[in-house]
């Protein structure tokens, strides 16, 4: 749905044709706003299409403001609050959609994310909203009435103009910092973005060990300056990946260490005193392998995290303990993360101390909206950024 030549003036001119601008054309229009939306790609909601591997992880049962970063914690309550994962499901429903969930709250599309992009795309439509692609943003005036935008397809004059465009997360995908732009033009401040949900990169030994077993998985509990995360990590030929890693990426600052328990959250004292019971003959690395990859028991060993101890039946449960504690707390020190190529959104951005959290506008500049994954406000992986993606838009687009 493209529209060849784009009206005069508009209700709200949204630039973004992902998830949240989408969203919010379909709710202002169905307000009975004109409103069209921008976007200089070839196709509407790329993300969209490649989330959960095509399935669409559109999210979390589980959404709560502290599985959310920002420099204020409290600034996401409100939307989240008056538009909720169940609402986007009854959406779902009315179209005929259905979903199921994968693990820890994360709801997927059965139907894939294609048909969510139409879903979304037939929401705008439906509500009288028009959709314009491959279409440059040249520049943004403020006007008496509202703003007037020079567009490669002609001026447009909006009362209302909502940066829906993203953060810098996959620029092969077209992510630019056009939001960011906007904001500083506009006098917002910008909380500096960052590479978020991210493998980890290292250098040294570490990369070399790392590379030695990738493709090898286990269940850690990993932390960085943040909350602790039980899931599954990844070995690959540049560092460390996976959920549980995705995740604290997102906590994590350049030189600080990684916490990794390789009990994932168990008592590892106590397992290591089940194989001395189970498997009193062999070796330690060889019970360990019963119940880790062979090939992480070497590389750790490797470490000396494991130590050559031939027969648990001669082994003390106090060094069983102290091996234990080593392999429950090893730390490591990324040297960086892949960055924007692979990182799956953007932490930072438009800071909230600018924006209404009742209706995510511009304290200073009446008009102008900032919502999705351009704004300081950034989730956990699994849906969560979906989620916001809808409660920004739902917000903006009911604001009086």
């Amino acid at each position: 749905m493209s529209f060849a030549t784009l009206p005069a003036q508009v209700d709200a001119l949204v630039i973004g044709a992902g998830a949240a601008g989408l969203f919010y054309g379909a709710q202002f229009g169905a307000r009975g706003g004109s409103v069209v939306v921008l976007d200089h790609a070839k196709k509407p909601a790329e993300k969209v299409r490649i989330s959960g591997g095509g399935r669409c992880n559109f999210t979390n049962m589980e959404t709560a403001p502290e599985r959310f970063i920002s420099e204020n914690p409290h600034f996401a309550k409100s939307a989240l609050a008056r538009y909720t994962p169940w609402d986007f499901c009854d959406l779902m429903s009315r179209h005929g959609l259905t979903w199921h969930e994968k693990t820890l709250g994360q709801l997927f599309c059965d139907q894939r994310s294609g048909a969510i992009i139409k879903m979304l795309t037939d929401e705008l439509e439906a509500a009288g909203g028009q959709l314009r692609l491959e279409t440059e943003i040249k520049r943004v005036e403020k006007t008496a009435r509202g703003f007037t935008v020079a567009t490669s397809a002609g001026p447009v004059d909006a009362a209302r103009l909502v940066i829906a465009s993203g953060g810098l997360s996959i620029p092969k995908m077209g992510a630019t910092g056009f939001a960011y732009d906007i904001a500083r033009r506009f006098g917002l401040d910008i909380i500096e973005p960052r590479a978020a949900l991210v493998p980890f990169v290292f250098e040294g030994r570490d990369k070399e060990d790392f590379a030695s077993i990738s493709g090898v998985a286990c269940p850690v509990r990993a932390a960085a300056d943040g909350p602790s995360f039980q899931e599954a990590m990844l070995f690959t030929h540049r560092g460390l990946s996976g959920p549980a890693i995705l995740q604290v990426s997102s906590y994590w600052s350049p030189g600080a260490e990684i916490s990794l328990d390789l009990f994932a959250g168990g008592d590892g004292a106590a397992q290591l005193f089940a194989l001395k019971a189970d498997h009193p003959m062999k070796s330690l690395a060889g019970a360990l392998e019963t119940v880790m990859p062979k090939r992480l028991v070497e590389m750790l060993s490797g470490r000396g995290l494991i130590p050559a101890l031939n027969r648990l039946a001669d082994v003390s449960h106090d060094t069983l303990a102290s091996v234990a504690a080593a392999i429950g707390a090893w730390t490591v020190v990324p040297a960086g993360t892949e960055g924007w190529r692979t990182a799956e959104v953007t932490a930072g951005g438009v800071d909230t101390a600018g924006l209404s959290s009742k209706s995510l506008q511009a304290h200073a500049v009446p008009g102008l909206y900032f919502i999705g994954e351009c704004v300081d406000v950034t989730g956990w992986l699994g849906g969560y950024n979906f989620q916001w993606a809808w409660a920004s838009a739902h917000a903006a687009a009911h604001a009086d």
